[in-house]
């Protein structure tokens, strides 16, 4: 190859790192982040037989080699967040570059205004919204309407001192942890202004932003490899602890919450709605799609509840029906929406993440005394949330996976036609 040859090859590459990069640090899921990749070095005339990409959490390598050449770059992803526009804009820019015939600037000038695009919601408007999400999850976990407003507002004054910690500058996790301090803290003082009748449940909802829902379901290896755990639950369990030293009383109160739901079904439905648009400002969905998550959420909730308590077959069962029946329409809602699938599944049953179970759990963990049964009580609910989380998961993935199969073909007859077309005209230079 020629110096020349070599020169626009690593361009290439660079574009092509970078694209991936933006998917990733958006909390794309690998597979999407490969498809994409390899669609965009389709475009850019790079064979998909030479073209070998491996995709970890923090860096993303990609080598191109035939018998003669073999050229390899790596990128680092270090500012990892959620962005659903993002994964979106990137999805249909990589077809966009094959049908309309992109140049390599045209593309990276495309990619640039992506990365610079500014966030759907302002930051204060984002902060109301994880309000109002974690209050959301009050309700569902059986507190009143007074519970929700106190939730919203100690999950507003933590939101806003993570995001004043990430502003300057601090560490991420100890923002993370001092987040969720501020939070439960301020929601044991609202148990004792006694206007609610379920005083202790704020304490568990209020916190509830920080849990990584999207990478639990796109990738739980993802998560543990990130230890993004760590802080949520020092904060958190440290709250817990100093409060339960002085207040012996919360760790009975938490363990007498009722499972079961007490009010009808439109106001779960209103709740899980609240939650799902709550979390979808958080993930900077489109606008237009706030009300389409909205329905999600409901049918989600709905189901979970409907299959646990009217049928019988529990919790576990229960949410892995919700998310399933979520994704099974999603599967046909995103030719309607023009999204990918997890920008619609993804924030409709996040509602479904079982936060009592798991602050039982923390809480059993923490205010361990010796008493007989106290670790086998805390393993149980620890398992009984790992589990619903999973089926959250496989209910999301499993109807995902067999339509990509299904329409795997498809896709790829209509890529190479549109290669085909760019042969025809001129366009497509193959390296």
């Amino acid at each position: 190859m020629t110096d020349k040859e070599v020169l626009l090859l690593r361009r290439k590459l660079d574009l092509l790192l970078r694209t991936g990069k933006l998917l990733m640090e958006s909390a794309a899921d690998t597979n999407r982040i490969e498809r994409n990749m390899k669609r965009v070095a389709a475009f850019m005339g790079i064979p998909e037989e030479k073209l070998h990409i491996d995709i970890r959490w923090t860096m993303i390598m990609v080598n191109v080699s035939d018998e003669r050449n073999s050229f390899s770059k790596f990128q680092k992803c270090e500012k990892h967040g959620i962005n659903m526009t993002t994964i979106s804009q990137v999805s249909k820019l990589s077809w966009r570059a094959i049908e309309q015939d992109y140049s390599l600037d045209k593309y990276e000038e495309e990619l640039e205004k992506i990365v610079r695009q500014p966030r759907n919601y302002t930051p204060y408007i984002v902060a109301v919204g994880a309000g109002f999400a974690c209050g959301g999850f009050c309700k569902l976990f059986g507190g009143d309407w007074i519970a929700f407003l106190l939730t919203s507002i100690c999950t507003f004054i933590g939101f806003r001192v993570r995001a004043r910690c990430v502003e300057a500058g601090l560490n991420a996790y100890m923002g993370i942890a001092l987040a969720a301090f501020i939070c439960t803290c301020l929601a044991y003082a609202s148990s004792f202004l006694g206007i609610s009748d379920t005083p202790y449940l704020p304490l568990l909802a209020c916190a509830l932003f920080i849990v990584p829902g999207v990478p639990l379901i796109n990738f739980v290896d993802d998560m543990i490899d990130n230890h993004l755990l760590v802080g949520i639950t020092f904060g958190i369990a440290f709250a817990l602890r100093l409060l339960v030293m002085n207040d012996v009383s919360i760790d009975h109160k938490f363990s007498e919450l009722s499972m079961v739901p007490h009010d009808p079904y439109y106001v779960y439905a209103i709740a899980a709605a609240i939650s799902a648009v709550g979390f979808s400002m958080i993930f900077n969905i489109q606008r237009r799609l706030l009300w389409v998550v909205a329905l999600g959420g409901i049918i989600a909730v709905c189901i979970r509840n409907f299959v646990n308590f009217e049928l019988g077959y529990g919790p576990v069962i229960g949410s892995f029906m919700g998310s399933f029946v979520v994704s099974l329409i999603a599967v046909k809602a995103v030719h309607w929406f023009h999204v990918p699938n997890h920008v619609l599944t993804i924030p409709s049953v996040i509602p479904m993440i079982p936060g009592v179970l798991m602050y039982r759990s923390l809480l059993g963990f923490i205010n361990l005394h010796g008493v007989i049964g106290e670790v086998t009580n805390a393993f149980s609910n620890g398992i009984n949330s790992a589990l619903i989380i999973l089926c959250i998961s496989l209910g999301v993935a499993v109807p995902n996976i067999f339509a990509r199969r299904y329409i795997a073909k498809d896709r790829q007859r209509y890529l190479q036609e549109e290669l085909e077309k760019r042969r025809q005209r001129g366009k497509f230079i193959e390296w």
